[in-house]
This record gives structure tokens, sequence and C-alpha cells, in this order.
């Protein structure tokens, strides 16, 4: 009869007590960075699955059968498919990285199980990094590293030991490792693409512009201090009135909202602009939006972003959504004519309105336009309406009913730029001007610490393009009209001006200020010269120490020989701090003693033992014997000087006879 198979116990013996609490420890900072990510229930399920595990090894319970086990799994499992719809991705990955940790921990019976844990710990960290790569990622990486070390090292160590060892000696192993480390960054041939952009897991959501525009949207994004991109420019930086980033065109409006269904216009739109003036010419580093818009300066005329195109608005789309960082260089003409040949059709587009909504705009419109004598005189007049009249601009606009043109232009009087760019366009509609309009950003703050612009979600603005004759589209932002400190200043200085705190804007400390323009530039050096470490900066680098034409083989050869340069002066110094003591006086005089007896002790022997031997096996007369081991033993152990010059007396007595 075939024997039964034995059960595995599934008892403890709280052998795990001492290392289990830090094994949770170094769990629980590898989680953190995906606390915000991941699903509530499974940070929930962790800290379940920790405390029931600490009871059991506490109480020397027994761990959950395998079927509960099983159980857990396939209803977590469950939980991730249904929350993502997938299990691909960094967000599922995570999550499900994260619930075979807190599963792991209910079979955890010995120390190997917590090297899984720990291995598990390490991929979450790591995976960390593909949701975001700032400064302060570095400063998690290496202290969840050290403290992930001294958990392995907390199972192979006494109940005695302390903690402060394990991590002291956690310290000295990465800080070993870290010279590898860094020439492995330097010397390794690099891709094209930068580290940061890896796809990212955009399932939290991203503040910013989007596709539609109602009454009150952009002035919530006023509130925001999120860095939106920097620009660095190649020669003189732009005035802040010339700052127009352009990203986003709306064309259709329902009576309330625009949204940015504009017509495919179809052929080259880039062949449909005629650039005049001096170009500029500058680079901008992206922070992820999930949405296809690519912000630059007021018109594009060439870009280096892969998959981007012009479309047919004048405006940079690509192909895929920006769900990581990205960089690209632009050159801008300030001075263009876009689309002076727009056919009829076309320009019918334009000037569409629904029905029924804003009646009494429509009605001041057509009046202001009969008194007009031009489309240019026209334009001047709807702007001296804003600039005369006693209209305002707030960040903190009144609500808007059904008709809020009507509303804002009869009754508030009170809104933020998208308010006036609306009303503009509708006006501009209703006289037969083709309209539309533009989302982007205006202005952007110097950096003076790193000479950078930075342009914030703070300074998302709306104005208005109109087609005219001859002319093509034409800004005009009438914004500029009611407040033009807010074009001429930027939003940023605004407030600093005084100007900001009647627009009902929150006037930041300067001390606090100049603190996060510092940790700022700190955040954009390291975009660029760790993040953005590339090709061209490897290469660069490696031929500034004298390495011309640095192909992968060289950078590979180069590595190895570092590698191996690194290991033997790692290995020396290992071996120089692990060396015997040197030898005391007495050591010495003992060693000369030992040679002359032509004997060798035993490992262990005693000098007492050896001395026996000695007399035994040896010509030496048993006086100096004795002699040299009672000075020796008391000189070595004593610390009897007069027992030193004993020894030297007697050895230097044998040594002559």
């Amino acid at each position: 009869m075939a024997r039964k198979a034995q059960k595995k116990p599934r008892g403890t013996d709280g052998a795990l007590l001492p290392s289990l609490p830090w094994t949770l420890a170094a769990l629980a900072v590898a989680l953190a960075p995906h606390v915000p990510y991941v699903p509530v229930w499974v940070t929930g399920a962790f800290i379940a699955c920790a405390a029931w595990r600490l009871l059991i090894e506490r109480h020397r319970g027994t761990l959950p059968s395998v079927l509960v086990r099983a159980a857990l799994a396939l209803g977590c499992f469950l939980g991730v498919l249904a929350t993502y719809d997938t299990i691909s991705g960094v967000g599922p990955g995570s999550a499900l990285l994260a619930v075979m940790a807190s599963l792991k921990l209910l079979e955890t019976r010995k120390r190997r199980d917590q090297f899984v844990l720990l291995f598990i710990a390490i991929f979450l960290v790591m995976s960390a990094l593909l949701r975001e790569q700032y400064l302060w990622s570095l400063l998690y990486l290496v202290g969840a590293l050290v403290l992930i070390m001294a958990a392995w090292l907390r199972m192979a160590a006494s109940p005695s030991a302390r903690m402060r060892d394990s991590l002291a000696t956690s310290v000295r192993l990465v800080s070993y490792a870290a010279p590898l480390a860094l020439a492995m960054w330097f010397l390794f041939p690099r891709i094209a693409t930068p580290f940061w952009a890896v796809p990212i897991d955009t399932s939290a959501g991203v503040t910013g512009l989007s596709d539609t525009m109602s009454p009150g949207d952009i002035s919530e994004l006023s509130q925001s201090d999120a860095v939106a991109f920097r620009v660095t420019f190649e020669d003189t930086v732009p005035a802040p009135g010339d700052r127009y980033w352009r990203a986003l065109v709306l064309h259709r409006f329902s009576g309330r909202t625009w949204t940015g269904r504009e017509p495919s216009i179809g052929g080259r739109p880039e062949q449909q602009i005629e650039f005049a003036g001096d170009p500029v010419s500058y680079q901008v580093t992206l922070e992820p939006t999930g949405q296809q818009w690519v912000p630059a300066l007021d018109l594009p005329a060439s870009w280096d972003l892969p998959r981007t195109f012009m479309n047919t608005t004048q405006g940079l789309s690509r192909v895929v959504p920006v769900d990581q960082r990205v960089a690209y260089k632009v050159v801008s003409y300030p001075v263009y004519r876009a689309e002076s040949g727009l056919r009829d059709y076309f320009r019918g587009w334009y000037r569409e309105l629904p029905a029924g909504t804003n009646p009494r705009t429509l009605a001041l419109a057509a009046e202001m336009r009969e008194a007009a004598d031009s489309d240019r005189a026209y334009i001047a007049a709807v702007l001296a309406l804003f600039r005369e009249q006693e209209y305002y601009y707030t960040l903190q606009p009144p609500a808007l009913g059904r008709h809020p043109v009507d509303e804002f232009l009869f009754e508030s009087r009170r809104g933020f730029c998208e308010h006036y760019a609306s009303a503009f366009t509708v006006m501009m509609r209703v006289a037969g001007i083709p309209a539309r309009v533009v989302l982007g950003y205006q202005g952007g703050e110097l950096n003076p610490l790193g000479n950078y612009l930075i342009v914030r979600q703070s300074d998302a603005h709306a104005w208005s393009e109109v087609w005219l004759p001859d002319e093509g589209w034409t800004r005009v932002d009438p914004t500029a009209a009611v407040a033009p400190e807010r074009i001429e200043l930027g939003f940023t200085d605004s407030l600093f001006d005084g100007l900001g705190a009647g627009w009902g804007g929150r006037v930041p400390s300067r001390l606090w200020h100049r603190f996060r323009l510092s940790w700022d530039a700190l955040n954009a050096n390291w975009n660029e010269w760790v993040l953005g470490y590339g090709p061209e900066k490897q290469n660069a680098l490696m031929e500034w120490f004298g390495m011309e034409s640095p192909g992968w083989r060289k950078l590979v050869f180069t590595l190895i020989a570092f590698v191996i340069a690194l290991t033997l002066g790692v290995s020396a110094l290992m071996m120089w701090r692990n060396r015997p003591p040197r030898l005391d006086g007495a050591s010495r005089l003992y060693r000369r003693y030992v040679r002359a007896t032509g004997l060798a002790p035993a490992v262990g022997e005693t000098p007492d033992a050896f001395a026996r031997r000695v007399t035994a096996e040896s010509s030496l007369d048993d006086t100096s014997v004795a002699r040299i081991t009672r000075s020796y033993l008391a000189a070595r152990y004593g610390g009897d000087d007069s027992a030193l010059a004993e020894l030297a007396d007697a050895v230097s007595a044998l040594g002559r006879r």
C-alpha cells in the first residue's frame, strides 16, 4: 500500500519574529510609491495580511490552509482584472505584484520565504520608476535598497544584534556597489530614447487643458502651480507679451461649451503658412498630459518630436497621447500669415452658431457691426467695449446659466480669459467674421537659477483668432483689453506686483517661491543630465575625456576594463581593511624564539604546552625555555614593561648560545 503523502506543517514556532517586522517594514516602504495609483483594496489587503502574519508569529499560530490561500489569490486576481480590465501594464502589474507580496506572507514559514519577499520588494521599488523619475526618486531608491538589505541581514543576525549595525553594513555594501553602478550608467552604450520616455502609468488623472472649454474651466487651472512644461531658448527669450503657446483650437460651439471637433481641411497645413521675420529656436520639456496636443510658440515651422504633425488648425499633435515626459526642439516664427486663401465652404464652419442661444449678444453684435464700416473697425469696437466699460478680470467668476455669454456680457461682467475669448468669438461670428477659440498657455516665469522658462498650469490661457481677407488667421486676445498686465507681465509676476489679489489670486510667499524655483532648477538639471543622458551627451562626455569616435565597442571594452580595475581596487581595499593586526614587541620576540626551537606550535596550542614540547623534543635548556615563556605571558597579557625587557634579554641570550 502506498504511503500517504505527509502534509506540510502549518504551525509556526516564532523563529522569524526577530526579522519578520523588518521584512514587513521593507515591503511597506517598497509599496509606498504605488499607494496613490493602485486601488485602495490592494493597500488594505497588504495591511491585513501583514498584521495577520505578525499575529500568527507572535502567538505561534497556524498559517492559512492551501484552500484559503487559493481562494484569496483568485479573489485578488479577479479584483485586479475587474479594476483595470487587463492584467498587463504598469498599473495592473504593480497591483498584482503588491497582491503577490501580501499573499506570500500567509505562507512564509522559513527564511528562504523571506528572501522571496525581499526580492519582490526590490521589484516593487524598481517598478515605481516606471511612473515617475523625479529627483526625490533617487533618494527613495537608495533609502529603500538600504532598508531591504538591512532586513536581509537581520535574518542572519543574532537576536542580540542591533539594527543600527545592520543598517551600517547595508550602507557600506551600497557604497561598494555605487562606483560600479555609476560606471555602468556613464559607459554602457545608450539608446536613442531617454529613460524617462518609457511609457508610464497614466491611471492617475492629469490636470491640464482638455479639448473642451466651458465657463470656469481655465479659471480652475489658474489655481494649480503644477509645471506644464519648461522651455530653454537658444538666444534671446521673447517678451512676455509674445509668449503665446498654442495647444488646441476649438471650433464648434453649443451655446455654452466649445469643442475641438474642427473640420478636416486636408492638404499640408504648413504649406498654407507664410513665415516672416526672425525665427525663435528653443527646446521644450513637456510633462505628461495624457492627450495628443503638443504646445509650441505661435507659430511652429519645424520640430523634431517623432510621430508629431501639424494639424489642420496650425497646432502640433501626436499620433499617440503624451503619456510620458518628452523633450523636443522647435523653430517658431512670431510673424506669419496662415491660410490667407481659406475657401468659402470652410469659412462657414467658423461662422456657425447654435440657434436659440444668447439672443442679447446676437442683437448687440448685429447693432455694433452695422455701426462699423469695416471688419477691422468692428473688432476694435468690441475690444473697446471690454476696455472702456465696467468689465473685470477675475479668477473667481460667478456661475453662469443657460445663456452664459448673455449673462456674462450684460449681468456679471466678471470673467476669466475663457469668458472674454468665448464672448468675443461669438460676437465675431454674428458679424460674419470667421473666428475660433485657441487654448494654450501665455507667458511663463523665467527661472534665473537655470536660465529657462517655467510654464505652469496657472499660465493656461484662451484667446481668439479671426480670419481676415489677405491676412489669414489673426490672433486677437480680448483679455489684453481688460487686463493688459496679465499679458505684459505674465500670471506669476502679476501676482507679486499686487495685481493678483484684485483678481482673487493667492499671492505666495517670496521666500517659499525662491525655494520652489531652486527645487525646480534641480529637477530640470536632473531631467536634462540624468534622465536625458542619451547618445549625444554620452559621446560628448567621452570626447571630453579624450575618447574619439566612442562607438559601442569602445564603450563596452572601456566598461569591462573599468569593472576589472574597480573589482581589483575594491578587493585590495577589503584585504587591507581585513589584514591581520601588526605584531606587538612581545609577539615578535616570541616568534624569534619559536624559530630557534625548530618546532612549530600546533593550532590552539598554548605557550605553556608548547614549552613542555620544546623541553621534550629540543636541545634547549629548561631554564631558558621557562624564562622565555614566563616573561612572554607577563609582557603579552599582563602589560608588564619589565617583563618585555626580560623577554628581550632571554631571547638574545638564546640566540647567542
